[in-house]
Order: C-alpha cells, then sequence, then structure tokens
C-alpha cells in the first residue's frame, strides 16, 4: 500500500483517538511514536465497531453493517485496505506489531452480543463479554507494548476486563437507557432486584443495592489486582502508559466507592486535572514501582501500589 496512504490513515486515526478516546489517549502520550500510532489505529477501528452498534437503525442493517466491517478487516489485513480512511493504519499496526487479527475479531463479536443480549444470566456470560469487548483490547495493546514473558497475554485480558468491569458500574444508568443490563441476573436475584426494577433500586439507593455494587467493585478489584503485574512483563517503554490507564480507570471505580455507589448521581469521572497529573507523574517517573500496598486499616488494596492516588 503506498505509504502516502498510510501516513493519511494513520492522521485520521490519530484525530479519531485524541476528539473520543477521552481516558484511553492520556495513555497514548506516554508512548513512543509509533506504539502511539498504532494505538491510535486500534482505538479508530474499535471505535467505527462501536458506532455501528450503537446507532439508531434497525437490528439487521447493523448486523450487515459488523459484517462488512469484519469482511473489510479481513481484506485490510491481506493487503487490500480499500479507500477506508482507518484500515491502511489498522493493517500496518497490525503487521508491523504481530498483532493476531483472532483478537479483532473477538471484539466485532463482542460488538455483535450488543445488539441482542440485554442481560446475562451470570457472570460467566458476562466474562465472555467483558473479553471480547475488552480483554480481546488489551491483548491488542500488550502486542503494541511489546513483552517477550508468557504470562504477559493472560494478565492483559484481566486488565482489559478490570477496566470494563469499572464501565459497567459507572455506565448503568446510560445502559439502562439503552435497555441492556451488565450486572449478572443472578447476583441481581440474590440481592432481589430484578432486572427491570434496577432503576428504581439505584434512585431509591436501597442497601441491598449498594452491597450489590459493593460486590461488583470487589470483583472489579481483583482483576485490577490479579492483571497489574503486567506493567513488569512490557517493555520499559511502555510501562508508564499502562500504569497511567490502569490508574485512569481504577480512579473511576475510587470515585464510585466514595459516592456510596450511586451511580446515578452523575457519571464518575476524574477530572481533566486529575488526568493531567497522573500523566505527569507517569513521565516523570513519579509512580511507585512496588506491587503491594497495605490499606490504613491493615489489609492489601486491591491493586497494589501501582494504581495509588497518592505518590509514596
Amino acid at each position: 500500500m503506498p505509504d502516502a496512504a498510510v501516513a493519511g490513515s494513520y492522521q485520521h486515526c490519530r484525530r479519531v483517538a485524541r476528539h473520543a478516546a477521552r481516558n484511553f489517549y492520556y495513555g497514548f502520550l506516554l508512548l513512543p511514536a509509533a506504539k502511539r500510532d498504532a494505538l491510535c489505529a486500534l482505538y479508530a477501528f474499535m471505535r467505527r465497531a462501536d458506532d455501528i452498534s450503537d446507532e439508531a437503525g434497525a437490528l439487521e442493517d447493523k448486523r450487515a453493517g459488523l459484517a462488512a466491517w469484519r469482511a473489510a478487516l479481513d481484506r485490510a489485513v491481506a493487503g487490500d485496505g480499500g479507500d477506508d480512511a482507518v484500515l491502511p493504519a489498522l493493517a500496518d499496526s497490525v503487521a508491523r506489531f504481530d498483532i493476531p487479527p483472532r483478537y479483532l475479531h473477538d471484539l466485532l463479536s463482542g460488538a455483535e452480543m450488543d445488539l441482542t443480549v440485554r442481560e446475562y444470566a451470570t457472570f460467566e456470560r458476562l466474562r465472555e463479554y467483558c473479553y471480547r469487548v475488552a480483554g480481546a483490547v488489551g491483548l491488542c495493546c500488550t502486542h503494541v507494548f511489546g513483552f517477550r514473558d508468557a504470562r504477559a497475554p493472560e494478565l492483559a485480558e484481566k486488565l482489559g476486563i478490570a477496566f470494563q468491569l469499572t464501565n459497567i458500574l459507572r455506565d448503568v444508568p446510560a445502559d439502562l437507557a439503552l435497555g441492556r443490563v451488565y450486572i449478572p441476573a443472578d447476583e441481581l436475584a440474590r440481592c432481589g432486584c430484578p432486572p427491570d426494577g434496577l432503576a428504581s433500586w439505584a434512585r431509591e439507593q436501597r442497601p441491598a443495592f449498594r452491597e450489590m455494587m459493593k460486590f461488583q467493585a470487589g470483583r472489579a478489584w481483583q482483576f485490577y489486582e490479579e492483571g497489574i503485574e503486567l506493567i513488569r512483563l512490557v517493555d520499559p517503554d511502555s510501562r508508564a502508559a499502562l500504569w497511567a490507564l490502569a490508574r485512569i480507570y481504577s480512579g473511576i471505580l475510587e470515585k464510585i466507592e466514595a459516592r456510596d455507589y450511586d451511580v446515578f448521581a452523575g457519571p464518575a469521572r476524574l477530572s481533566t486535572a486529575a488526568k493531567v497529573w497522573t500523566l505527569a507523574r507517569a513521565r516523570l517517573g513519579f509512580w511507585p514501582k512496588e506491587h503491594a500496598q497495605e490499606r490504613s486499616g491493615g489489609g492489601r488494596r486491591p491493586g497494589g501500589t501501582f494504581l495509588r492516588r497518592r505518590a509514596g
């Protein structure tokens, strides 16, 4: 493919990531240019899949749109990016960083699940979804970060799932508005809340709702704790970026906890100032390198000092 087409495609992907990636883009900025561009290309590809899945329109049109995007992916990886603005950069990144295309196919399968699956009976079923829409993303990103340890892919999947579980808790109101419930139905049932009654329970801040959300947050922290060792296993020039991403996402989970799980009070977000401070710490190396932190109450904090809010 002509170099000019690839360069133009990367430029387009950078614009997409800059304007839409919000949390992810802060981590991108800490990477060497080639790796930063590859993550922008991956993000632009994923953003297109999400847009197809979430936009208004008939179910069959969305299915056809995702099928067409899947076929375009296969053609691009085979050397034919066509005239799409995203695919030349994506194909170049896949080849340059040896990203298995099956991960991108898994991501598209997750987008397809959003077309028809409105609730998840068990966590095992939800985990499959989380792997597809986030764990597979973590695997792609880890190939860009670079690794040599065979444990890295498993940890990347877990960290991606931790990010997605955080998103699920933050986005309960937005997902309900789309008719989707990502909290497992059997766990809702155990606290006496049917999926169609989740909104009223949440707004009333019933104790059972808070306990259920606390349980969900604890599960997310467990995935952070299990996955965060990945930072040690990626290439040194990528560790600060990965720490910044994990710090930002775990900071959102801390915000949810600090609000006593009142997710209907407005979306839990880190301020721009907090993100910039995280970026500055990461860029300057002022982030903790140890793996565990003691809670003030005496227990270990899930996620360890890699995710600690303040410098040690």
